[in-house]
């Protein structure tokens, strides 16, 4: 069936469209198994009553209404022995009729199975898809997480070395002009543990 590789392909590339797509073919699959079931009930309904399968010969009926009438009210020995021999062949087009009502019966079955395996197989599909889309959420979250974190650590180191930076005068600026450089070493170092405190905290708590 040229579904499933289909839907195989349709999970190569996760989107909202490919999505759209499933659902439009999961609701064809349900009208159309609503269908067959409808179908493979009316088929059962014929099967369990032989008046409805003696009507559906109709060829028999049609010789029957061509076959000349008897005059006659009178019952003869022949004509018991047409009416034996009407109703014998009444219950072999019976059994006819019910072979043939079986055969369709076996076939409709088949076919409501493999749309129900195939139902099955969308469901799992759509299943699929929302999970990859999760994941992909996830991700996102997580990349935003870690900007964030960086940003904020930028933020601090920018705030000292701002500060610092300032044209305010300061005792120790003539006398320890390489304080400044260790400050924003120092500075840049604690950027960095809070980031990784921030991540390591994250991954403690399972967000990472």
């Amino acid at each position: 069936m040229d579904t499933y590789p289909t839907l195989d392909e349709l999970t190569t590339m996760i989107s909202g469209q490919n999505l759209d797509k499933i659902r439009k073919l999961k609701s064809k699959i349900t009208r159309l198994t609503a269908r067959v079931q409808k179908v493979r009930e009316e088929i059962e309904h014929l099967m369990d009553d032989d008046e409805d399968m003696a009507d559906l010969y109709l060829s028999r009926k049609l010789v029957s209404a061509l076959s000349p009438i008897s005059d006659s009210g009178a019952s003869s020995p022949t004509t018991k022995s047409k009416s034996v021999a009407t109703y014998l062949r009444d219950e072999n087009d019976v059994d006819e009729i019910e072979m043939l009502l079986e055969a369709y019966y076996m076939q409709i079955d088949g076919t409501l199975d493999r749309l129900y395996t195939l139902r099955g197989y969308i469901d799992d599909t759509e299943d699929y898809m929302n999970i990859q889309i999760d994941n992909h959420r996830n991700q996102l979250i997580q990349l935003e997480l870690f900007l964030n974190s960086g940003e904020l650590s930028l933020a601090f180191y920018s705030l000292v070395t701002g500060v610092l930076g300032m044209n305010i005068q300061y005792s120790w600026q003539k006398k320890h002009d390489y304080m400044f450089k260790w400050v924003c070493i120092f500075t840049a170092i604690a950027s960095i543990s809070m980031f990784l405190v921030i991540v390591a905290h994250a991954r403690k708590k399972g967000l990472v």
